[in-house]
């Protein structure tokens, strides 16, 4: 990771860093039982890929590596039980935990190096079930298969100049978003952030009808755009001061829950593809963030934010890369786990 906040800014090379460190939110993948056969993708193999040339960054997750802890409330409007069964949706207020961060393994990462942004998010209903989440600010994901993305890392890690354009003619769906990349406006706050699930997920109501899924946080301040030089000269960890200082001053920030629902026929499988305009949309209530705390000592540090834990009535779809990227979710958090010396609680946090 370029550490001087100096980017390159032509050809090829935005586009090698931007695949390099984009989204673990929704972006690690590896073997699952009747997935992918032996001899494939493993965990660790997934994670040699998203180790950047410097090394590991021990104690702490192996992609989206630098962020901040968060708590809050979703309160829901009680619109989404017509949809799923799910406690998390009858009107009331549930407690949120969740993580700002940034798509990236470098845990020192300057802010306006990485242009993929996160929310890995929490909520618990009173029956004592979760739903994890993991949501990254691109509309869509890089590419449509979890092999694409393995050979997305190893592309953008090679030497050979022809690596990049090799996978790019083999994997065109990359294309779309090569150009959000290069056009979609930066901000200088995780408050003005959408943040997509990007996957496809099954609501299932308490009739017994299903819907295919996704669902967006979509925040209720207006986005102000910023060049990427104007971000560079705020300073490399300057998101994590915004978001602490906004919410002392202004109070809790806010994202509206927006879920999609698909018609027949789309694709539920590749979250590369977004759905159609003008597909049924339900806003299932609000997310606010009350309270910002560092991650070394945070409640968040020890957090799997796996997609994959979910409430009865919500379940996985065919979409393979939420059970996928299980697998590395488990491997990191092992690894960090065993790596705790390394990044040390502070000593009026330790048990």
């Amino acid at each position: 990771m370029n550490q001087s906040g100096k980017l390159p800014r032509s050809g090829l090379g935005p586009l090698v860093l931007i695949a390099a460190i984009l989204g673990g939110g929704a972006a690690a993948f590896a073997y699952t039982a009747g997935w992918l056969s032996p001899g494939r993708l493993t965990p660790e193999q997934m994670i040699a890929a998203l180790t950047p040339p410097s090394g590991a960054p021990l104690g702490h997750r192996r992609n989206h590596a630098k962020g901040i802890c968060f708590t809050g409330i979703f309160e829901a409007n009680g619109n989404g039980v017509e949809l799923s069964r799910a406690k998390v949706f009858e009107r009331g207020t549930y407690p949120a935990l969740g993580r700002f961060n940034l798509g990236t393994a470098d845990p020192n990462a300057v802010d306006a190096t990485v242009r993929v942004r996160g929310l890995g998010l929490q909520i618990a209903a009173a029956d004592g079930e979760e739903w994890r989440m993991a949501l990254i600010n691109p509309p869509f994901f890089a590419v449509s298969t979890p092999q694409a993305f393995h050979d997305l890392l190893i592309a953008s890690a090679e030497k050979e100049p022809e690596a990049m354009k090799i996978f790019i003619h083999a994997n065109p769906e990359f294309a779309a978003f090569a150009t959000w990349a290069k056009t979609a406006p930066w901000t200088t706050s995780y408050a003005e952030e959408p943040y997509h699930g990007l996957n496809s997920f099954i609501f299932t109501n308490a009739k017994g009808g299903e819907h295919a899924v996704r669902w967006s946080l979509l925040p209720t301040v207006q986005p102000v755009p910023v060049s990427q030089a104007e971000l560079e000269k705020r300073g490399p960890d300057f998101l994590e001061q915004e978001i602490v200082e906004r919410i002392r001053t202004a109070g809790p920030q806010r994202w509206t829950m927006v879920t999609t629902v698909a018609d027949p026929g789309d694709p539920i499988a590749d979250p590369s593809r977004p759905w159609p305009e003008g597909r049924r949309k339900v806003q299932l209530g609000t997310l606010a963030v009350q309270r910002i705390e560092p991650e070394r000592d945070g409640p968040c540090r020890d957090i799997n934010f796996d997609p994959t834990v979910l409430p009865r009535g919500i379940r996985l779809s065919d979409d393979p890369f939420p059970a996928a990227r299980s697998s590395v979710y488990r491997k990191s958090y092992d690894l960090r786990a065993a790596e705790a010396g390394d990044y040390p609680r502070t000593e009026s946090a330790r048990p």
